[in-house]
């Protein structure tokens, strides 16, 4: 089996890391830090598996302490921890649910004290569940859906503004289909657009406060989600439609948070969105 073939296969949501077939590559096994992000202190939000458990592990073997809220998936969060805390930092997990405004504030509030503070912030949590015509999207699934994936964004990123000194980043992360849409993720397309739009806005909002404020806007990337959240045969082709032929793995969007992360290497970014679609060049 190659990349670009993955078995049909299904989960519960929110899905988890394990019953992966294959398994995503989300580990950095093969990364190698060069001290970039040596005593900062950073919080991923969905930084349980997927993009966000990369991340984690990124910014530890950068030397950064990590925080990773998520949901409800204990296992791969205490995964990542593990990962984490091999490198020599600290790892700090924080279950319950973003959709809601007082565990927003409550994830900031335990970063800062159990980490010593804050200065990176990766806005990475995300839902999605498709719809085979806009008739069965119900207020109740879109609202669900504004409540984890911008609105946790917001209150998160609001949360930590008084914690986070100059030379800050935060790093949001959006989805091509929030810059071409998509029939059947109409509201998550939504939520997306408005990440990228967010993301414009407070860049120039915070820039006089020296903080950088950028996203990443993948393509197809193999995570949790995507089984727990598509049909068999769907999965069975997801990635396929790209140049490459194939789903990216989580390994391979880490770095450019690292970019994004580092002063060494991206000072003069912010307001920045970075797309990894797989040699698509231009969405839609």
């Amino acid at each position: 089996m190659t990349d670009s073939q993955l078995p049909p296969q299904e989960q519960q949501p929110p899905g988890t890391t394990g019953q992966m077939r294959p398994e995503p590559r989300d580990s950095m096994a093969d990364y190698v830090g060069r001290d970039l992000l040596r005593g900062r202190r950073a919080l991923v939000t969905g930084g349980d598996s997927g993009i966000g458990r990369a991340v984690a592990v990124a910014f530890a073997k950068e030397g950064a302490d990590v925080a990773i809220a998520y949901l409800e998936e204990h296992e791969d969060a205490r995964h990542t921890a593990e990962l984490v805390e091999a490198t020599g930092q600290r790892c700090l997990t924080l279950p319950g649910d973003l959709a809601e405004a007082g565990h927003c504030r409550e994830v900031v509030e335990r970063t800062t004290r159990d980490l010593g503070g804050l200065d990176l912030l990766v806005n990475n949590v995300a839902t999605q569940n498709p719809v085979n015509s806009p008739d069965e999207l119900t207020e109740e699934q879109w609202l669900r859906t504004f409540d984890v994936n911008i609105h946790s964004f917001f209150r998160v990123t609001s949360a930590a503004l008084p914690y986070l000194p100059g030379g800050s980043a935060i790093i949001n992360t959006a989805s091509v289909n929030g810059l071409r849409g998509n029939k059947t993720l109409i509201d998550y397309s939504a939520t997306k657009g408005a990440v990228i739009a967010w993301t414009y806005s407070m860049a120039q909002a915070l820039v006089d406060r020296g903080i950088r404020v950028n996203c990443v806007a993948p393509g197809p990337v193999w995570t949790p989600l995507i089984p727990a959240t598509f049909p068999a045969e769907r999965v069975e082709k997801f990635g396929q439609n790209v140049p490459m032929g194939r789903a990216a793995h989580p390994d391979e969007l880490a770095p450019t948070y690292v970019f994004l992360a580092a002063d060494q290497l991206s000072s003069y970014y912010t307001g920045e969105v970075i797309a990894a679609l797989g040699g698509e060049t231009t969405p839609g």
